[in-house]
């Protein structure tokens, strides 16, 4: 069985004279398993689903095996150095691959 999740972070876009819009709809991929389908083909089937749910950005971490789809289906990298902290844990050599998030 595959899956696929996202979850909704609402945003909203404060003080720019030039956009009409109030408020970004932005998801960001939560838990995916791909048993039966390939990963990439997995999240461009999500793409598809944020896309016609209206979604204006879809938001991907470079954790778990994402790296498998996030170059080829062409998500840009993010302005920002991602550090990971690890509670009480100091593990140098630790790859994002190796890691996951938990949402509490």
């Amino acid at each position: 069985t595959d899956l696929v999740s996202y979850y909704t972070l609402p945003s909203s876009i404060l003080g720019n004279p030039k956009h009409s819009h109030t408020h970004v709809h932005e998801v960001y991929s939560y838990l995916n398993v791909a048993t039966a389908t390939d990963l990439q083909q997995l999240m461009t089937d999500a793409l598809i689903l944020a896309k016609n749910a209206g979604v204006d950005t879809f938001n991907a971490l470079d954790l778990m095996d994402n790296e498998k789809f996030l170059m080829p289906l062409k998500f840009g990298a993010g302005d920002a150095n991602l550090w990971y902290y690890i509670y009480n844990y100091s593990l140098w050599g630790l790859h994002p691959r190796d890691l996951a998030v938990v949402l509490l």
